[in-house]
């Protein structure tokens, strides 16, 4: 085979695997359309380009869209299916020992979720819960398929397993300069990142606040009545409206980041 044809044939063949997965990439609806191109999907995770189109057909791949708000992901799905975050940023809940529910870290785009991993390697119930933040797109495979994938392919496994050593250090990097901080900064923080200048208002109650930062309900509920008293902020039922960006970044100062990559 000259070099020319065996350049167009490989050329072909990798177009025809691309038409399969485009084909085979089942879209349901929840909200909103999940409009998510093979290329977007290739983009965050690299990895799922090197699959052969039998594996891809194997996993039944499924796109599915979520409110801002509601559950992607709970125990119960873990023994059927391996999720990735397309679009938006979803945070992950447990609970304690002591019973109350903690966040304790968030993913976006590109991100795998580390708890997902290891409990399906350890063949265990997912321990958490995935939320979404806002409105969020995330893939759906078959979890034998994954964990297959992981132990089959260098490339998956190679990719999967530096995405969570990636996030492991960054969890140990923020947590050492967060610990330190006091509640108003923390809920500042927190407050900046359910927010904008546009969307000055978030749809979250206080309980599920002291989730995110581990802590009380009470506790955040008085931060929250100190800083409405100064004019920051305003709350009623299950919003809270940021009133003074600027008092709430002078609280946060040099600490204000996106904080969406720790995936757990």
């Amino acid at each position: 085979m000259q070099p020319n044809t065996r350049q167009n044939a490989q050329q072909n063949m990798e177009q025809d695997r691309q038409q399969d997965m485009r084909q085979n990439l089942r879209q349901d609806h929840s909200g909103r359309d999940a409009r998510v191109s093979l290329e977007a999907l290739t983009a965050a995770f690299p990895f799922f380009g090197s699959l052969p189109a039998d594996e891809w057909t194997s996993a039944q791949p499924r796109l599915k869209s979520f409110p801002a708000g509601s559950s992607l992901f709970r125990g119960e799905d873990s023994s059927k299916f391996a999720v990735f975050l397309l679009e938006g940023t979803v945070s992950i809940s447990t609970v304690t020992d002591g019973g109350r529910e903690a966040v304790t870290a968030r993913l976006s785009p590109g991100d795998i979720c580390s708890l997902m991993v290891l409990s399906g390697l350890s063949d265990r119930e997912y321990p958490g819960a995935m939320i979404a933040d806002s409105e969020a797109t995330a893939l759906f495979v078959a979890k034998g398929s994954f964990l297959r994938w992981i132990g089959q392919y260098d490339a998956i496994r190679t990719a999967v397993f530096g995405n969570l050593l990636d996030g492991f250090i960054r969890v140990g990097s923020l947590l050492a300069g967060k610990l330190s901080l006091p509640i108003e900064s923390r809920l500042a923080e927190t407050l900046l990142r359910h927010t904008s200048e546009r969307e000055p208002a978030a749809r979250i109650t206080h309980r599920q606040l002291a989730a995110e930062l581990a802590t009380a309900r009470e506790v955040v509920s008085r931060a929250l009545g100190r800083m409405q008293r100064q004019g920051w902020v305003s709350t009623r039922r299950g919003w809270v409206r940021v009133l003074r960006r600027d008092a709430l970044e002078s609280l946060v100062g040099d600490s204000v980041t996106d904080e969406a990559g720790l995936p757990w």
